[in-house]
């Protein structure tokens, strides 16, 4: 007895046996990944530096220099590539295809502490690195912007709720923000009127940071009581900065708006993003490597409604998904 004349006398079996076939093919089907570009993972790491005002060829010799002579000793580095602009510098290290990345990472970080003391003081934070994948693109764009808010509060939204909620989503990798626009002042002094008062940019920028520092004052104990000290006023905007008392002349204080003119802009004045020719915030959203790209973007759509209902937004579809303030 053959397949065919087994499957002709038991026509009941031969029919549950292809429902069942049909039914596995499905499932397969929908649980297949779906993605434009073959999985690839090369063992990369990028390292990003910030000095804040300096140019270029700063950023290239002060801050890309030392970290790329500490870099080299690293084993496994296959190649290294730096670009240093206007404030930042970026440096990408691929690693042997052997090399573990776990293990890659420690070494950067441990890299980066071996050079901090060769780095300016003036910056603020350390650097910073991150594990990537050159081969994986953002899959989904959405771009804020609003009507009647400054886009320093359009970014602060972006960044601190919708960023850090989709991040939580299985399958999203990580969350950029393209068009960075946080909230900052800006004081730009009159070197006349400096000169006027005898004043220099370091007493200038040395009252400022003194005004705006927020450290630990101290503390006062006794026998039954602990005194946690604090320092309070510290300026919240530019009109909290203009009465700031920055030297005395002549027994007369020199206010900052005296010789500067404040006001609440961001922090970087070259950097924007736009949706339509309006100002925005761009979200810029990764999946992980094994994710399902279509499963990623359907569950980021379903928090938008979340978004909508609880802090009164509108959005609407674009070439990106776009939300707006109302």
């Amino acid at each position: 007895m053959n397949i065919s004349e087994f499957c002709i006398r038991r026509p009941v079996f031969t029919t549950l046996l292809m429902l069942a076939i049909a039914v596995a093919g499905v499932a397969g089907y929908r649980s297949l990944a779906v993605s434009a570009l073959p999985r690839v993972d090369f063992p990369t790491i990028q390292v990003t530096a910030n000095l804040v005002g300096a140019s270029p060829e700063t950023m290239a010799s002060s801050v890309a220099t030392p970290l790329e002579r500490q870099f080299s000793t690293i084993s496994g580095v296959t190649s290294m590539t730096s670009t240093s602009f206007l404030g930042n510098t970026q440096i990408t290290l691929q690693f042997d295809l052997n090399r573990d990345i776990d293990g890659a990472a420690l070494d950067v970080q441990t890299a980066i502490a071996a050079t901090l003391k060769r780095l300016p003081a003036e910056m603020n934070a350390p650097p910073s690195f991150q594990k990537v994948n050159p081969a994986d693109q953002p899959i989904f764009f959405i771009a804020v912007s609003s009507d009647t808010l400054p886009i320093s509060k359009v970014n602060e939204y972006a960044d601190t709720l919708m960023a850090q909620r989709i991040s939580t989503i299985s399958g999203v990798a990580q969350v950029q923000i393209y068009g960075a626009q946080k909230y900052a002042i800006r004081v730009q002094a009159d070197p006349q009127k400096l000169a006027a008062y005898d004043l220099d940019f370091k007493e200038l920028s040395d009252a400022i940071s003194g005004a705006s520092s927020n450290v630990p004052v101290g503390v006062i104990s006794g026998d039954k009581q602990f005194f946690n000290l604090k320092v309070m006023g510290q300026p919240n905007n530019a009109d909290g900065f203009r009465p700031l008392v920055i030297a005395y002349r002549n027994g007369a204080p020199v206010r900052l708006s005296d010789v500067a003119t404040i006001s609440d802009s961001v922090e970087d004045l070259r950097s924007i993003g736009n949706i339509n020719g309006k100002k925005s915030v761009v979200l810029a959203i990764q999946r992980q490597a094994d994710a399902n790209t279509i499963e990623v973007v359907e569950n980021v759509k379903k928090l938008l409604p979340i978004f909508v209902n609880n802090f009164q937004l509108r959005f609407s579809l674009h070439q990106c998904l776009t939300v707006r303030f109302r």
